[in-house]
């Protein structure tokens, strides 16, 4: 039987259906970082099909070329030392390969980082972008407001992301704008970015984080100068403030929608320091403390078979055997 009708039907069949798709997020970039993502992702992506061509091209001569046949069948090719230029040949162009795709990786990576070419002198928005309980905060210290699971941002304009976690290590990515980055608790990690075209984008925990992780999405909504400050004027006329014991019942809420806030929590609720981690900075300092001491790492609720037997006495006595260590424990449980 001729499996390669149906077989060539099924790859058909798949290459019509996936056409339909939508384009990858990553591949349709709204800023020059993650413009600048996107090329690189596409020219690994061109330089593995020039490889896997090259391979699939020379292991089908291969196998057409020198195919056993009745014509030559019993033959026995002559012993050959080997082609040292050959041998040269193929162990040089990997260590190439991987040379030219370490230098990409590498520049893009530090070219992230920075403020996007061309908006080094503008002075960037500042937004705290911080994760709790499977939701997103992002807090606007210059406007003095706050909002919950979205996030509205100028058109641009540089924007600087300061991400912390109160609780596990997640991911703030918005694939059309930058690449993720970790927001860890008593930690501040930092995003720049511009969005250079206005409309929403998909933004997402990155990391899996617990069971509500699938839900820790939030839009991100790029608009124009004009709009953005026609909307922080609405919000500081019409929202109410964000008090504090409303903001601890909010960190403990599992799952909440959009919210809107005329005032945030960085007042009452200090982010971490720049530069800080657990425990203070290099020269000793324990600026940022505030912000572990207020809301500390949940402790864990499991326990090992261990964690009720107590400490033993380094003084006491070694039992000479089973029995006798036995009858001590029934005299102490006494």
């Amino acid at each position: 039987m001729n499996k390669r009708g149906p077989l060539f039907a099924m790859l058909l069949s798949f290459t019509l259906l996936l056409s339909g798709c939508s384009s990858l997020t990553v591949l349709n970039p709204k800023g020059p970082a993650a413009r600048t993502l996107s090329d690189t992702i596409i020219f690994s992506i061109l330089v593995m099909v020039g490889i896997l061509a090259v391979v699939y091209t020379l292991y089908i001569v291969i196998l057409t070329k020198y195919r056993a046949k009745k014509s030559n069948e019993g033959y026995e090719p002559p012993h050959e030392e080997g082609n040292k230029w050959l041998e040269i040949l193929w162990t040089a162009i990997p260590i190439l390969i991987v040379v030219v795709l370490s230098v990409v990786t590498v520049k893009t990576t530090v070219a992230v980082e920075k403020v996007p070419a061309g908006y080094e002198d503008q002075k960037p928005l500042v937004i705290y972008a911080s994760s709790s309980n499977w939701k997103w905060h992002f807090s606007y210290p210059e406007e003095g407001i706050e909002t919950v699971n979205y996030v509205n941002i100028p058109t641009n304009r540089p924007i600087e992301f300061r991400l912390y976690s109160f609780g596990p290590i997640t991911s703030f990515w918005i694939p059309q704008l930058h690449g993720q980055k970790y927001a860890m608790s008593d930690m501040l990690t930092k995003l720049n970015m511009v969005a250079e075209e206005p409309g929403s984008m998909l933004g997402r925990n990155a990391n899996f984080s617990g069971e509500g992780f699938a839900h820790m999405e939030f839009e991100a909504l790029a608009m124009t100068p004009t709009e953005y400050d026609k909307w922080v004027k609405d919000v500081k006329e019409t929202a109410p403030e964000l008090k504090e014991d409303e903001f601890n019942k909010l960190l403990e809420t599992e799952h909440v929608g959009r919210m809107t806030f005329s005032s945030n929590h960085l007042e009452f609720s200090p982010p971490p320091a720049e530069g800080h981690h657990h425990g203070g900075d290099a020269h000793g300092n324990m600026e940022g403390m505030d912000h572990n001491e207020l809301h500390p790492d949940p402790a864990t609720t499991e326990e090992s078979e261990f964690d009720n037997v107590p400490n033993v006495d380094p003084n006491k006595p070694v039992p000479d055997s089973s029995v006798d260590e036995s009858s001590n424990h029934q005299h102490e449980g006494h």
